[in-house]
C-alpha cells in the first residue's frame, strides 16, 4: 500500500472538487439568494482541506497498484461526500443537521436522488443548482474525470478506472490510453447534457430549470428544482424529452462512443444488452398501461402517458416523477421497484445490478435446465453469439449473492430502527439501486427517517454506487495483508 501517494491523490482531488463550488457562487450572486457566504466558506474549507491533505506528501511519487485503486476510490467517494455536505450544513436555508447534509450530499454524488428536503420550490437558487451539479458530477464518476488529468499529476489511472466504472467487464477501453478513454466519455456526457438542456428550454422550461434538469437527467440522478418533479411542468413535450434522455443515458456509453466515431446507430439494435433493456422497458410499460386503464385509475391516453414516463424513470433508476406511482393499484408499485434492480446497462450512469448481469443470470439458469436434460453436454453461455468465460459467470453469481445478502442485512437493520417492512424494503431498494423514491414513509422524501437509519442508507448508497465489492473488499483481512 502506498498510503502517502493515496493521501496525495485524495488531497489533489478534493482541491479539484472545490472548483465545483464556483458555479453555485455565481448563481448565488445572480439571484442574491442569501447563501453566498455559505458557499464562500465551503469553497475555502474544501480548498484548504485538500491542500493540507496534499502538502505534507506533495513530493511522493509512485504507481498505484490495484489495491491502492480500490482504497482511493472508496476514500474519495466518502471524503467527497463529507466535503460536499459543507454548503448544505452552513446554509441557513435549508437549516440541516450534519446527518441530513451528509445524506443529501451522498445522495447527489451517487446519483441516487433520495432527498430529506421538503418545500424545494422555495429553496435558494444556488442550493438547487448545487444539488443538480452534484448529481451531474457523480453521474459519470468524478474519478473518471480525474483520470483524464492524472497524467498531469504524474499518477497512473487504470486502477482507479477499473474500481469505479460500473459493470461486470471492467478492462474494456474505448481508446488505447485510459486518459483518452476518460476524455471521450466526458465529451459524450457533456454533449448529451447540452442537447438535453436545449431540448428542455425549447419545450418551455426556464433556462435555469433546463440546465438543472439536464444535469440530473443525463446523470440519471432524479433531483429536481420542484417538489412535483417533472410533473410540475405538466408538459407532454418535456416528458418525452426526459424519457428519451433517460433511456439514452441508461445505455452503455461505449455504444454512444461507437455511434459518434462510426456515424451509425445500428449497433444499438444489435447489442444484446441494449435489446434486453428495451424489452424490459416495453414489458413494464405495456403491463402498467393495461393495469392503470383497466382499473379506471386514468383514461387510456393518460394511462399511456404516465405508464411510459414512470416505467422508464424507475427502471432506469432516474427517480423523476409525474405521478405518485406508490399509490397506483395492485402490484404496480412493487413491479416498478423490482425493475430498478436491473437498472441501466453496464458503463452507463444508471444504478441497479446492471442489465447485462440479469441477462447472464437468466442464461445461466436456462443452461442449468438444459443440463438436467443433457447432463454430459458442454453448453456455453453465449451473449451476442460469443461464449462468456466461466470466470465472468462466477463473478456475476458472486455479485448477485453479495447484493442480495447486503440487501437483507440492511433491510433488517432499518426495521430495527422502527421502520415498517414496506418502507424498509423500498428504502433499501431506493438507495442500493441508486433509485431515489421508495414506498411507504419514503415515497416523497426521507425526512421522517431516523438518523441511525439515514447513516445506514448513506452506506447503502455508497455500496450501490461502487457496486458492492469495491467497498466490501476493504473489510476483508486479505486486503490489508502485505
Amino acid at each position: 500500500m502506498h498510503f502517502s501517494v493515496i493521501l496525495r491523490v485524495i488531497g489533489l482531488l478534493v482541491m479539484v472538487f472545490s472548483v465545483s463550488l464556483i458555479p453555485p457562487i455565481i448563481v448565488s450572486l445572480i439571484y442574491s439568494d442569501g447563501v453566498l457566504d455559505a458557499f464562500l466558506y465551503a469553497f475555502g474549507i474544501n480548498l484548504l482541506g485538500g491542500f493540507f491533505l496534499w502538502f505534507p506528501v506533495r513530493k511522493e511519487r509512485g504507481e498505484l497498484k490495484i489495491r491502492d485503486g480500490f482504497l482511493v476510490t472508496v476514500l474519495f467517494w466518502t471524503v467527497l461526500g463529507l466535503f460536499g455536505s459543507v454548503p448544505f450544513f452552513l446554509a441557513e436555508t435549508p437549516e440541516l443537521t450534519f446527518t441530513d447534509a451528509l445524506f443529501e450530499s451522498i445522495s447527489g454524488l451517487t446519483t441516487t436522488g433520495a432527498t430529506i428536503l421538503t418545500g424545494i420550490d422555495a429553496l435558494p437558487k444556488s442550493i438547487l443548482f448545487y444539488r443538480q451539479l452534484l448529481s451531474w458530477l457523480g453521474g459519470m464518476g468524478i474519478i473518471v474525470l480525474a483520470v483524464a488529468i492524472m497524467p498531469i499529476l504524474g499518477i497512473g489511472g487504470m486502477q482507479l478506472y477499473r474500481a469505479e466504472t460500473p459493470g461486470p467487464v471492467k478492462d474494456t477501453k474505448l481508446t488505447p490510453r485510459i486518459a483518452e478513454t476518460a476524455k471521450a466519455l466526458w465529451y459524450i456526457y457533456a454533449t448529451l447534457t447540452t442537447i438535453c438542456a436545449l431540448g428542455y428550454w425549447v419545450a418551455g422550461m426556464s433556462l435555469f430549470d433546463a440546465i438543472c434538469h439536464s444535469f440530473s437527467t443525463v446523470a440519471i440522478g432524479g433531483f429536481s428544482t420542484h417538489d412535483e418533479s417533472i410533473g410540475y411542468f405538466n408538459s407532454v413535450a418535456i416528458e418525452m424529452i426526459c424519457t428519451f434522455f433517460m433511456i439514452v443515458s441508461a445505455f452503455n456509453f461505449a455504444l454512444h462512443f461507437y455511434a459518434w466515431r462510426h456515424k451509425s446507430v445500428w449497433h444499438y439494435f444489435k447489442d444484446p444488452e441494449a435489446r434486453f433493456f428495451l424489452f424490459i422497458l416495453s414489458c413494464t410499460v405495456i403491463l402498467s398501461t393495461l393495469v392503470l386503464a383497466m382499473t379506471s385509475t386514468y383514461d387510456w391516453s393518460t394511462s399511456v402517458r404516465y405508464a411510459v414516463f414512470e416505467s422508464v424513470s424507475i427502471a432506469t433508476t432516474s427517480g423523476f416523477g409525474t405521478s405518485d406511482f406508490s399509490s397506483w393499484p395492485n402490484f404496480l408499485p412493487f413491479l416498478l421497484i423490482v425493475t430498478s434492480f436491473a437498472g441501466g446497462c453496464a458503463s452507463s450512469t444508471g444504478g441497479g445490478m446492471k442489465v447485462i448481469r440479469i441477462l447472464l443470470i437468466l442464461k445461466q439458469g436456462m443452461r442449468e435446465i438444459q443440463r438436467l436434460i443433457h447432463p454430459n453436454a458442454v453448453i456455453p453461455v453465449k451473449v451476442g453469439g460469443k461464449a462468456i468465460h466461466e470466470r465472468v459467470i462466477s463473478a456475476v453469481w458472486g455479485f448477485f449473492s453479495a447484493y442480495l445478502l447486503v440487501y437483507v442485512i440492511l433491510m433488517i437493520g432499518l426495521m430495527a430502527t422502527g421502520l415498517d417492512q414496506v418502507t424498509a424494503w423500498s428504502a433499501v431498494a431506493a438507495t442500493l439501486n441508486n433509485l431515489g423514491p421508495g414506498l411507504g414513509e419514503v415515497s416523497a422524501s426521507f425526512t421522517s427517517v431516523s438518523d441511525p437509519a439515514k447513516w445506514m442508507l448513506c452506506f447503502s448508497m455508497l455500496l450501490g454506487r461502487l457496486e458492492v465489492f469495491t467497498l466490501l473488499v476493504l473489510f476483508t483481512p486479505m486486503f490489508w495483508q502485505r
